[in-house]
Parts: C-alpha cells; sequence; structure tokens
C-alpha cells in the first residue's frame, strides 16, 4: 500500500498535498482499491467556495458511487480535466496523474486537522 510521507490524510481517504495556500486532492491509494476499477469521476464545484466536509464531487466505479469530501475549506480553483476521459489515471497514478482538484486554502489552521501519513496508515490497518 502507498502512503508517501510527504502528504496529508483524511479520514475519508483523500490525500492533500499543500503548498503555500493551495491544496492538491485526489483519493488514497487505498481508497481506489478499495472501489475498484473507476469509470467516471465529477467535479462541478469549480470556482465554488465549500467549507471542509462538504462534497465536492464524486466518483463512480463499476460496483458504487462515493462522494468526494473537501479537506480544507477553500475555493475550487482547478478540476483534473484529463480524468474526463481517463478516468483509469485515478487507478493507476492515485498520487500524480490522478490528482482530483486543487484548492485556495482558505483556513490554513485546518491543515493541523489533517492526518499524517503515521495516523493515516493506523486508520487503515498498515502500519
Amino acid at each position: 500500500m502507498n502512503i508517501p510521507s510527504e502528504l496529508k490524510y483524511t479520514k475519508d481517504h483523500e490525500w492533500v498535498k499543500i503548498e503555500g495556500d493551495v491544496a492538491t486532492v485526489g483519493v488514497t491509494d487505498f481508497a481506489q482499491s478499495e472501489l475498484g476499477d473507476i469509470v467516471y469521476v465529477e467535479v462541478e464545484t469549480v470556482d465554488e467556495t465549500l467549507e471542509r466536509e462538504e462534497v465536492f464531487g464524486t466518483v463512480e466505479a463499476v460496483k458504487t458511487v462515493s462522494d468526494l469530501f473537501l479537506p480544507l475549506s477553500g475555493e475550487i480553483t482547478e478540476f483534473n480535466e484529463s480524468l474526463e476521459d481517463e478516468p483509469e489515471k485515478v487507478n493507476t497514478d492515485p498520487y500524480g496523474e490522478g490528482w482530483m482538484i486543487k484548492i485556495k486554502i482558505s483556513d490554513t489552521s485546518e491543515i493541523d486537522d489533517l492526518l499524517s501519513d503515521a495516523d493515516y496508515k493506523e486508520l487503515v490497518g498498515t502500519s
């Protein structure tokens, strides 16, 4: 199970890469493996400002549809449009080409509430 140490995580299995006041968000390797083959990613919240833990989109796999929860409050500034044609990138490269959104963070103090890689490993039972 790939859980990069430089990222932050949520209990809802999103990963977060912080660069200044911008966060890149995707779903973890654990999440994509639990979901199975991803066939569609929908994000219709670009240019919207949402609060932490609000639903920002959905991911559809062969066997289920799951909501995606915003890990930090802020404005969604970008959606990885390559996922419209190649949603399988979430399965093959969840921490790279499979990223989903970028957020302009509105409250950087919320970063402290995210999980470290060690905390996330404990959550998913791979510590």
